[in-house]
């Protein structure tokens, strides 16, 4: 059942996609916000009940509530299945994003692209070069591609609708929590979710290199991905720059200073065309995981 789910859960989303860019994020946030507001105290204990509240008891609550539509018929819990996944998955609004800065590159149009990149990631790229703008709307595309949308899909492989709903807002509550003063509270946050997301990251990563260049992609993840900041971003990004042969990373310029960033990838220099094969990379992953999906869930049913 959890391939029909995931199926009828995807055509949904590409056809009746979300207004927002997130739409789970703008109505989980004051929830959270609420959460930091009346239990940060700077301690451990209070992160763990923090998250506890925010993660934990939600997915808790939507496996019971799923189960017992399931006992009461197998539709209802199918139905439940796919509305929980449309609030989750992130995948109509990660490919139109992208198109829309490829589209803007290709015309010449640097000023919107780089208007188009900062509404979608938040981050001012007003001094970015072409180069720069096509490196970081690649290694946008491969993040989000792996935190809304791979992630969630083999939570909810796992665990049904509640695994998916613990890793998005697990990751909500660690982005919500992450520009705070770095405390006990919020590291816990950030802490749960890297053990949550150990197993995603590299399945994730596996499926890039299946999909794209195998053996750069391995080399890339073995040799590279260390040096990145965040360890398990590090492997995604490593191993997709690998899988499309481009180099990503590197300095990028940030309110009038220099950022450094470790070189990432082999091969070619980033541009239009290798975001529009970013997009292709995440479209054949996310196929490769329907389809062991799909065979799992025949092996299941001839196996009763």
């Amino acid at each position: 059942m959890n391939f029909l789910a995931l199926l009828a859960a995807l055509v949904l989303t590409y056809y009746r996609p979300h207004r927002q860019l997130d739409l789970l994020q703008r109505l989980y946030q004051p929830y959270a916000q609420w959460l930091e507001r009346n239990l940060n105290d700077g301690k451990k204990l209070h992160g763990m009940l923090a998250w506890t509240a925010g993660a934990l008891l939600p997915a808790l609550l939507t496996g019971i509530l799923y189960f017992v539509l399931l006992t009461i018929n197998f539709l209802l819990g199918l139905l439940f299945s796919v509305a929980v996944l449309y609030l989750v998955l992130r995948f109509s609004q990660f490919e139109r994003r992208a198109e829309q800065i490829v589209a803007a590159l290709r015309d010449q149009n640097i000023d919107l692209a780089r208007e188009l990149f900062t509404n979608w990631e938040g981050t001012d790229a007003d001094s970015y070069t072409h180069a720069q703008l096509c490196r970081v709307s690649i290694e946008t595309a491969l993040k989000r591609s792996h935190y809304g949308l791979f992630g969630p899909v083999l939570w909810f492989a796992l665990l049904g609708p509640a695994g998916a709903v613990l890793y998005r807002l697990s990751y909500l509550l660690k982005l919500e929590w992450q520009t705070l003063e770095s405390n006990t509270f919020n590291q816990f946050a950030t802490r749960v979710f890297e053990w949550i997301d150990w197993l995603p990251a590299r399945v994730t990563a596996i499926s890039f290199a299946i999909v794209g260049d195998f053996e750069d992609a391995i080399y890339c993840w073995r040799t590279q991905a260390a040096a990145w900041p965040e360890k398990a971003l590090g492997i995604i990004l490593a191993s997709g720059s690998g899988a499309l042969g481009v180099k990503l990373g590197e300095p990028l310029p940030h309110k009038g200073i220099i950022v450094f960033r470790p070189e990432l990838g082999l091969g070619d220099e980033a541009d239009a065309d290798c975001l529009q094969s970013a997009i292709g990379l995440v479209w054949r992953v996310l196929f490769l995981m329907v389809g062991l999906l799909m065979l799992l869930t025949f092996a299941h049913w001839l196996g009763n």
